[in-house]
């Protein structure tokens, strides 16, 4: 019966949830519009007046039974057609958020290839990366201009309390930009992998925060996998290597200097902490690039590198591109953190550095032994376990 008058009246939002009342009352000649709407609205609140108690007291003329049933019929028809529009509300919020995890995954996956294509003509990782500092900066102003973003409150106390942070930002892009540039891409993120293990002694030593046991176990895979693959990488090379550890060094005191300036502070959120750390990390860098490697993006110099026209402008599209990419996958970082639980996004960022090497090794063919594969398998599977037994036992306490 309900099927059949949602068919008549044609709906299925709620907002139309008074026309399938009025098709009830014009089956059964009775009013339906109260029978109806008492699924989705309470009661009134009683007055203290007399005249408005006995107005609402007074009992109305008591429909038949067939009205009665039509009546009810009404009613679950209109239910029925709420939680269609919430069923599809919920729909589209999970494909929004599917399309934001593949979009963190795509622009992550470009951004590291788009890099190693670059260094591998171009040699200069503070270039590089205040360049992609720069088109961050560009980028954070134009969302606080469009609104995109809200534009944060903040005093100059606030910037000397960041200013370490965005220290520690610029060395750490600096030594994965210098990490991509001397070994392959996977075996980058497979030694990026040990962020838990740094995670772990820097949230001891300066939060005070002493994972248990069962935490701290899981850390030995992570860092035995490391070893195996290191073992047999074929691009091995100590300058990457330690670039590598070293940024991971960097990212996490990072991150447990963030947590800590976010206790005390709370005044930012971590998409416009971000942003201003960008913007700062540029001025910080500029000065630095300009005195270490001059200005070797200039035609001039690009031509004595022994760089055609043609390759010039590939180099700068993808210096564009990578930058565009490094920004854009670390604002959908902190989207995505946003509606889904720590846990969650977790997985989802372990997810990304298996998509990650899996991609590289496709976009450069490069070479992969058994104990290498093997070990970067290991290393991962315990960054699983680890985010597993810190959500469990972090419920736990």
């Amino acid at each position: 019966m309900a099927a059949r008058i949602g068919q008549l009246s044609g709906v299925g939002t709620v907002g139309h949830r008074n026309s399938i009342a009025k098709v009830a009352s014009l089956i059964s000649g009775t009013n339906c519009t109260s029978s109806v709407a008492v699924h989705f609205t309470a009661l009134p609140r009683l007055s203290s007046r007399p005249s408005v108690v006995k107005q609402h007291l007074i009992q109305p003329e008591q429909p038949s039974k067939r009205s009665q049933t039509l009546c009810s019929a009404a009613a679950a028809a209109a239910d029925a057609a709420d939680g269609d529009d919430r069923s599809k509300s919920e729909l589209l919020g999970l494909l929004g958020l599917g399309l934001m995890f593949v979009a963190w995954y795509g622009a992550n996956i470009f951004f590291n290839i788009y890099n190693k294509q670059i260094f591998k003509v171009f040699h200069y990782p503070l270039t590089t990366t205040n360049l992609q500092f720069l088109i961050g900066t560009f980028l954070s102003l134009t969302f606080w201009a469009t609104g995109v973003v809200k534009v944060p409150k903040f005093d100059l106390d606030v910037l000397r309390k960041i200013y370490p942070l965005a220290i520690i930002h610029v060395v750490g892009n600096v030594l994965t930009n210098v990490s991509l540039g001397y070994v392959a891409v996977s075996f980058t993120h497979t030694v990026k992998a040990m962020e838990p293990f740094f995670s772990a002694i820097f949230s001891a030593l300066f939060l005070g925060d002493v994972a248990p046991l069962p935490v701290m176990l899981t850390l030995i895979p992570i860092v035995g996998g490391v070893v195996i693959a290191s073992m047999s990488e074929a691009s091995f090379n100590w300058i990457g290597f330690l670039s590598a550890i070293a940024s991971n060094i960097t990212f996490q005191s990072r991150n447990v200097l963030s947590k800590k300036f976010m206790i005390s502070k709370g005044s930012l959120d971590n998409m416009n902490l971000f942003q201003i750390i960008t913007i700062m990390s540029f001025f910080i860098l500029l000065p630095v690039s300009l005195f270490v490697e001059g200005m070797p993006i200039t035609p001039e110099r690009l031509t004595a590198m022994g760089l055609s026209e043609a390759t010039q402008e590939q180099v700068w599209r993808r210096l564009v591109a990578a930058g565009v990419c490094f920004h854009g996958y670390q604002q959908l970082s902190y989207m995505i953190l946003s509606r889904v639980a720590p846990v969650t996004h977790s997985i989802g960022n372990c997810v990304k550095r298996v998509v990650v090497i899996v991609a590289s090794l496709i976009a450069f063919q490069n070479p992969i032994s058994t104990q290498n594969a093997a070990g970067t398998a290991l290393a991962l599977v315990g960054v699983f376990l680890y985010s597993q037994a810190k959500r469990k036992y972090k419920s736990k306490s």
